[in-house]
């Protein structure tokens, strides 16, 4: 068993992403079942409905699952309240500085991870007291880091910076992906895209056919210079484009976004102008399956991988 997996009680280092508008219980709690670890994402949910999606995976899972926590939102504080009161182990936090929940939750005796774009904010992490450290390479979906660091060489460079365990993300939606992470020095995996279309998914039908049908070459990193986000090309984005490049003001462009751009992709479907969050691993992924099919083809995919491995 490596750090990973006996750090979160688990059969394999496979981590779900705590994707906004996707990773609820049914997911979360379905990734767990399969062997790896489930995540609730708290990115899209106000306290009441984490507290509703806890309760509800317990229901459905007997088996180790955290939350998943970005800092800047407003509602970060009170939805660790949440977590802690409804006795949730492990949290992976984001968007924000590992410094203002780890010692507190660690003081709870809670798995803090943190999820980071740099080896120096790895090196950071580790400094805070966190557990392990996710390092995202720039081919992630989602929000993205600043310094567009890919995964093939953000992993090794953390691996060599901190003592934690290291799991990588970013581009991973096969066994050879995990294979390579692990030659890499990781110890773990995260992966968002392929769950993301997965049948326990809560994401709209939509969405997922969109991943299904991208191409290599159909997302972009948007919004550069207000939060980096990785999105499947539309309308929205080709609107983004013409503002930036007009030099538009950041109120202008946030006014495009509108209310919730993320939900009307994800959520609801609506595509020509919601954000449509996805990795560039999009095109790796052929078919809706369940969840504990996509884990059992991971796995196997590894296994033949590294069974196969010859000397260069």
């Amino acid at each position: 068993m490596n750090r990973i997996a006996e750090l979160f009680g688990i059969k394999y280092p496979i981590i779900q992403g705590g994707m906004v508008w996707v990773s609820g219980a049914k997911l979360a709690a379905a990734v767990s079942n399969a062997g790896g670890l489930g995540l609730i994402g708290a990115g899209s949910m106000k306290p009441d409905l984490l507290e509703a999606h806890i309760k509800k995976a317990r229901t459905l899972t007997s088996k180790p699952f955290g939350v998943n926590i970005p800092i800047f939102s407003k509602y970060a504080e009170k939805q660790v309240e949440v977590a802690l009161d409804n006795n949730v182990d492990i949290f992976f936090m984001s968007a924000g500085s590992p410094k203002k929940f780890t010692n507190y939750l660690k003081e709870k005796g809670k798995t803090v991870v943190h999820v980071t774009s740099t080896p120096q904010l790895a090196y950071k992490c580790e400094q805070a007291g966190v557990d392990a450290v996710v390092v995202e390479g720039f081919e992630a979906g989602g929000h993205n880091g600043r310094d567009e660091l890919t995964s093939f060489v953000l992993i090794p460079q953390a691996v060599d910076l901190v003592n934690i365990p290291v799991i990588a993300a970013g581009g991973i939606a096969d066994g050879r992906g995990i294979a390579a992470a692990v030659m890499l020095g990781a110890e773990g995996v995260q992966i968002g895209t392929l769950f993301a279309a997965s049948k326990e998914s809560s994401a709209h039908i939509n969405y997922k056919n969109a991943i299904l049908n991208a191409s290599s070459c159909d997302t972009v990193l948007a919004l550069k210079d207000i939060i980096p986000v990785r999105l499947i090309k539309n309308k929205l984005t080709e609107e983004i484009s013409i503002l930036e490049k007009k030099c538009a003001k950041k109120e202008e462009i946030l006014k495009l976004l509108g209310n919730n751009p993320a939900k009307e992709a994800i959520f609801e479907g609506k595509l020509d102008m919601g954000e449509i969050e996805v990795g560039q691993c999009c095109a790796m992924v052929k078919k809706i399956e369940d969840v504990n099919n996509i884990i059992e083809k991971l796995i196997k995919e590894f296994n033949f991988i590294i069974k196969n491995c010859k000397n260069f």
